[in-house]
């Protein structure tokens, strides 16, 4: 700049634009005599139809489980799997499956006109797959040198840990299996587990796409209403409240960060205060522009991409904050971190604060069903707690009217820092006193 020169003012960002009324497209929904329950909506985008199957299937047998997802695909009695990949590639489309901790389920995409064909190997899959022998190794190795894989890296180390904290004998504790018990799963395993879990009943198709709700219902029940099976009981018991207690160290000699993880109290989507605290768990750590985005790492650059969101499961819902700090930063970052949970839960957010965090919420929503595949995942993730698409609106009329007040209380009945359960991996020798002079800590080994 040139002496005299007067800089640039600052520009004010124009105002945010009013926020549009979230329109449900056409849908329809049929039980089927066999218990599998089909919903169809319309979205007409492009001339594509995606699919979401998923199955209650529960977290027994944890290795077979997840090996079959792996294998499930890989042949049937009259189909090989590249017959079953050239089959779906003439129809534009594919199919996967995988395995949570709640359900088994299957996604899949394809042309519009190509959606009997598509359910048709759906249903080929589902009451044939045969689990080929050779097919089963290969996956067995992979997934075996997935879980060595995953046991290097700090993130899997510090999740496993924390799972292991807060739920205990839970089944949702432990969400990988060893290898040995991966080792020892057969092909005739896998298939008395497929004769066991993958069964309609209870189960939920969702179809989004250029289709006729009632067309794709029909398609539906001609290719699927000859799955037969009673299913098998797999809800699991409700999680265990949580608990909190001493920082749980995890020693890793040598780490030159620190993984740090923190749960707090969530509550399930149909919770009344389930809109508010999406609103509070957005302005403390939850998009870009939040107090601890702002705070650990824009202020004092203690780490890169610190974020927190709400985790729902069928038993139970969590508030998990995590972020990767560098070793010497670790106390201070966490620190800061009960600073600003501890500063939310004990003051009212701005106006502007919560405005920006509302719309930010409402936009999101709006780009979720914005595209075939997103209206696809939230039909499915709504279906699997009970709810249908109607409760969209009324989710984002929460959001809407939700006040300063509203975040407040949640924000002091589930952020309080007191009210945390917190897990660090690191270097012991360099963070535990550190460490000891902000809160009482139980140290231990990484997980063998």
């Amino acid at each position: 700049m040139n002496e005299g020169d007067s800089p640039v003012s600052a520009r004010a960002l124009p105002p945010l634009g009013p926020t549009r009324r979230l329109k449900l497209p056409s849908q329809a929904e049929r039980t089927l005599g066999n218990g599998l329950t089909v919903i169809a909506v319309r979205r007409s985008a492009v001339p594509l139809v995606e699919l979401r199957l998923w199955m209650p299937f529960g977290r027994a047998h944890l290795a077979r489980g997840q090996l079959l997802a792996q294998t499930l695909l890989s042949g049937t009695e009259t189909m090989s799997s590249v017959q079953i990949a050239a089959e779906l590639q003439k129809i534009g489309g594919g199919l996967s499956a995988g395995l949570d901790p709640d359900r088994l389920m299957l996604s899949g995409t394809g042309l519009a006109t190509g959606l009997d064909r598509l359910l048709e190997i759906l249903a080929e899959v589902l009451t044939g797959a045969n689990y080929p022998a050779e097919w089963v190794a290969t996956e067995r190795d992979r997934m075996v040198d997935g879980i060595q894989v995953a046991r290097s890296q700090p993130a899997h180390l510090v999740r496993t840990a924390l799972l292991k904290r807060i739920y205990g004998k839970h089944p949702y504790a432990v969400q990988t299996p060893e290898p040995e018990q991966v080792r020892a799963v057969r092909p005739a395993a896998l298939r008395t587990l497929h004769a066991q879990r993958v069964h309609p009943a209870g189960a939920v198709l969702v179809l989004v796409g250029d289709v006729r709700p009632e067309r794709a219902l029909d398609a539906a029940e001609k290719a699927l209403g000859g799955w037969k099976g009673d299913g098998h009981s797999a809800t699991p018991p409700p999680a265990p409240p949580l608990v909190p207690g001493p920082l749980l160290l995890i020693d890793r000699p040598g780490s030159v960060q620190s993984s740090l993880r923190i749960a707090l109290p969530g509550v399930p989507r149909t919770h009344p205060d389930h809109a508010a605290l999406q609103l509070a768990n957005l302005i403390f750590g939850g998009y870009f522009s939040s107090r601890w985005v702002e705070n650990i790492r824009e202020d004092k650059g203690y780490t890169y991409g610190p974020h927190s969101v709400v985790e729902h499961s069928v038993a139970g819902s969590l508030l998990v904050a995590a972020a990767e700090v560098a070793t010497e930063v670790t106390a201070p970052a966490l620190l800061e971190t009960h600073y600003e949970l501890g500063r939310l839960a004990t003051l009212a957010p701005s106006e502007e604060e919560l405005e920006q965090a509302r719309q930010y919420a409402l936009g999101t929503l709006q780009l979720g069903v914005s595209t075939q595949a997103g209206l696809a995942s939230l039909v499915s993730a709504y279906a699997g707690n009970g709810l249908r698409l109607d409760f969209l609106s009324e989710h984002a009329a929460r959001l809407a009217r939700a006040t300063v007040d509203d975040v407040a209380a949640v924000a002091a009945r589930y952020l309080a820092p007191s009210r945390a359960v917190t897990v660090v991996l690191g270097d012991a020798e360099r963070i535990a006193d550190p460490l000891g002079t902000l809160t009482s800590i139980e140290t231990a080994p990484v997980p063998a």
